[in-house]
């Protein structure tokens, strides 16, 4: 990570040499793994802040934790817009944040005061906003936003304070709305990324919850763009091992019983391949829910194997693109494939042919 020579320029960066916008939205820690592939160069995606690495038995001034990039890394500091959760891995120990909860970092940094630094050095129009009312609030010609609601991930949709915290709708509009400022087009990433942390928790009911709140910022995302000149494409890192029971009768809640199985008991729509909602077998007997415990959302659904954590799954994800050379994102192809064709639509990458103009992706 720390060899120039070893690093890859995300699509966000490409963007970025072009002049163009970019922001990262997301319902976990902003410097979670996968928002922090669009800015990162780190050898250990646990790196989140200095503390983290000097617990892994690494020297933090040799190893740049991840927050510590986002604010001063070149394509960090040069994001317009950051959306999520993580407010921890940017203040110092010592320091209790707005909502009572401290700080990480050892270094004693406040990183958000770096950042708002940074900002005025340079004369921009910056906001730092860690509330649903502050984001809704922010005016339509801020340059710069950084948005932290809590300090790890962001909460469940339903367990989250509606009127302190806000949902992933609401952050890709306020996203959007500010990227859309300007006539040289940007680059968004928007992630339900707790969509993937209920699943390991084989919470059925939280996971499915949050992947219709993603549809809703797809939705949102359709809503205030033109199909004419904006690129989306939507699709996962990975599956998890949730399968869906067929036979069930038309109609059937699908937090319920699919039909009677060879042992004469009822078996469930929703299962997991492994992960904490393993039971084992008592007296001869397969473990069946109850509708009373199908029904609450914090229940473990059933896992044929234990695990502390349920792992991913190793199927195919869909891909799915709607907008300029949309077609391209067509078939069985490797995930490294999506930035090209990204590069390629929106005239980013100098290394391959370029496509029709398009004004945003």
């Amino acid at each position: 990570m720390n060899n120039p020579e070893n690093r890859v320029d995300s699509i966000a960066r490409l963007f970025q040499i072009k002049g163009k916008k970019t922001g990262v939205v997301t319902t976990t820690r902003v410097t979670h793994a996968s928002p922090a592939g669009v800015y990162a160069h780190t050898a250990e995606r646990h790196w989140e802040s200095d503390t983290s690495v000097a617990k892994s038995g690494n020297d933090p001034s040799t190893c740049e934790d991840i927050a510590h990039q986002l604010v001063f890394g070149e394509t960090g500091r040069n994001l317009n817009v950051i959306l999520g959760g993580g407010r921890k891995n940017f203040l110092p120990g010592e320091l209790i944040d707005e909502e009572g909860h401290p700080g990480q970092r050892s270094d004693h940094m406040n990183l958000i005061e770096e950042w708002v630094k940074q900002k005025q050095a340079i004369g921009a129009k910056y906001q730092y906003v860690w509330t649903r009312d502050q984001l809704l609030d922010v005016s339509n010609d801020t340059e710069y936003l950084l948005g932290l609601f809590e300090t790890g991930h962001m909460k469940y949709n339903v367990d989250r304070n509606r009127e302190t915290e806000p949902s992933l709708e609401e952050m890709t509009e306020s996203a959007i709305k500010l990227l859309q400022n300007g006539d040289q087009g940007y680059f968004l990433f928007v992630e339900g990324g707790r969509i993937d942390t209920a699943h390991h928790d084989t919470w059925a009911h939280k996971a499915l919850d949050e992947t219709a709140e993603f549809s809703k910022a797809v939705q949102k995302a359709i809503d205030i763009t033109d199909e004419e000149d904006t690129l989306i494409v939507v699709t996962s890192d990975h599956a998890h091992t949730m399968s869906y029971a067929g036979y069930a009768m038309r109609g059937s809640d699908v937090f319920g019983y699919a039909g009677m199985a060879s042992d004469k008991n009822l078996y469930t729509i929703l299962n997991y391949a492994n992960g904490p909602g393993y039971k084992s077998v008592i007296g001869g007997e397969r473990y069946v829910p109850s509708t009373e415990e199908m029904n609450k959302l914090g229940f473990k659904w059933p896992s044929t194997t234990p695990l502390k954590s349920e792992t991913h799954g190793a199927d195919d994800v869909g891909i799915f693109a709607r907008g300029p050379w949309a077609h391209l994102f067509t078939g069985v192809m490797e995930e490294n494939v999506i930035p090209h064709l990204i590069g390629y639509a929106a005239c980013v990458d100098d290394e391959i042919q370029c496509g029709a103009h398009t004004k945003e992706a």
